[in-house]
């Protein structure tokens, strides 16, 4: 069965984006070389990798440890953040602040451009 690399640089990518981490970070916290997650993040060197790279890259992203493998053998993989209580108390707080910004943009407009000046 072909190895799907390119979901792995999709998944990777998308998580370093999500937990704003860079390639270093991720570098330093899996305890594998800047060149093995450049390589994984964009696709240069589709090769076999060894089970214990990928279990570390999975888990220094906060996946369980044979999550990169599953995605790279074609599993479907669930978000394994979605019943994050945490997250979700987190959604609702931006939600909320999303609210208030609005709430005081329309409160700033009614009062003119000379509301900032006073």
């Amino acid at each position: 069965m072909a190895k799907d690399w390119d979901a792995v640089a999709e998944a990777i990518k998308t998580r370093l984006a999500e937990l704003d981490m860079t390639q270093a970070e991720l570098a330093t916290r899996a305890g594998v070389a800047l060149m093995t997650v450049r390589e994984l993040q964009h696709n240069l060197q589709p090769r076999r990798r060894s089970p214990r790279t990928l279990t570390a890259v999975s888990e220094a992203l906060g996946w369980p440890g044979d999550q990169i493998a599953r995605i790279l053998d074609g599993d479907q993989v669930d978000d394994p953040d979605a019943d994050d209580p945490v997250l979700a108390e987190l959604d609702s707080l931006k939600a909320d602040v999303i609210a208030l910004v609005r709430r005081i943009d329309a409160i700033e407009r009614r009062l003119g451009p000379d509301a900032d000046d006073a």
